[in-house]
């Protein structure tokens, strides 16, 4: 039975395969591919971005070759950029609760 990061690891896996096929490369995700994952799975995150211009913004930091297009590498370094800003939160909060780990 997998563990709950193995599960979470293959959900990553799933999700980016699920936006990536939808047009051209199954193996990247085109700026609409990138907008609709981010609309979709990642709303939250968007809602509290002011900037219109936040999809494209994260389009151009994460295709560091260039090609216009978000390979599944490229995808990961999102994934850990907003997991470690998440954790970053949880951690703020519990010293404002006092809670203890």
């Amino acid at each position: 039975m997998p563990s709950d990061l193995e599960k979470a690891m293959e959900s990553m896996i799933m999700v980016f395969h699920k936006y990536a096929s939808k047009e051209g490369d199954n193996n990247s995700l085109s700026r609409r591919e990138l907008k609709d994952l981010m609309e979709n799975e990642l709303s939250g995150f968007l809602m509290s971005q002011k900037d219109p211009a936040t999809v494209d913004k994260i389009m151009k930091d994460l295709d560091t070759n260039g090609d216009g297009q978000v390979s599944f590498e490229e995808f990961v370094s999102l994934v850990v950029g907003l997991s470690i800003a998440c954790e970053q939160c949880y951690q703020m909060h519990l010293k404002k609760t006092g809670a203890r780990k």
